[in-house]
């Protein structure tokens, strides 16, 4: 089995009860088809309605303007409130908006190297899950920590959440990004 460390305790009691059931909206932003995907529908069997945000990113769009783009992607979906962000890497653009609306968030492979990121997850107030793998270069597992207590850090793991080898072993670790999700939001949408 990967190796993995997980620092999360609970948001249950971050989301109102009322918007713990089936009826509360999550956004689902993306960066990556892989994780994401498999991730919404693991939300949707807890009963959550996932709205997702699709988009193709243009063959020549460089970092340095991505966050603008990914703001102009994200907006308009998030005219409406949303009581979950879930992001991956390019997704984790949109961290200011989970920032500036107070709104828990789950950021997979999250780009930690780039400064419109840590400094929105720097604000946040609500609590926001961080996932990554130490054979990510965008991943920072010290800055992770400094930033959230909800950290799950995957050995190995490359920028897919991949790990070298058999794919049994990213197979497992789809696992455990699911139960730390599970873990993360207190058994929110699935009764518990």
């Amino acid at each position: 089995m990967p190796r993995a460390r997980l620092r999360s305790p609970s948001i249950r009691g971050h989301i109102p009860p009322r918007l713990r059931g089936p009826a509360a909206p999550r956004r689902r932003i993306p960066g990556g088809r892989g994780t994401t995907y498999r991730l919404g529908a693991a939300l949707r069997r807890l009963g959550f309605d996932v709205d997702e945000i699709t988009w193709r990113a243009p063959a020549d769009l460089d970092l340095d303007r991505a966050a603008s783009w990914v703001v102009e992607q994200v907006a308009p979906a998030l005219a409406e409130p949303a009581h979950l962000l879930v992001g991956k890497s390019l997704g984790s653009f949109a961290a200011p908006f989970a920032a500036d609306r107070g709104v828990p968030a789950i950021w997979l492979t999250p780009l930690l190297h780039r400064a419109e990121v840590t400094g929105a997850l720097a604000r946040a107030t609500a609590p926001f899950l961080l996932v990554g793998g130490t054979a990510d270069p965008s991943w920072d597992g010290v800055a992770a920590r400094r930033l959230s207590p909800h950290v799950l850090e995957v050995d190995g793991a490359d920028h897919s959440l991949l790990l070298p080898g058999p794919l049994a072993r990213s197979a497992e670790v789809l696992g455990m990004v699911c139960t730390a999700v599970e873990e993360f939001l207190g058994g929110a949408g699935s009764g518990g």
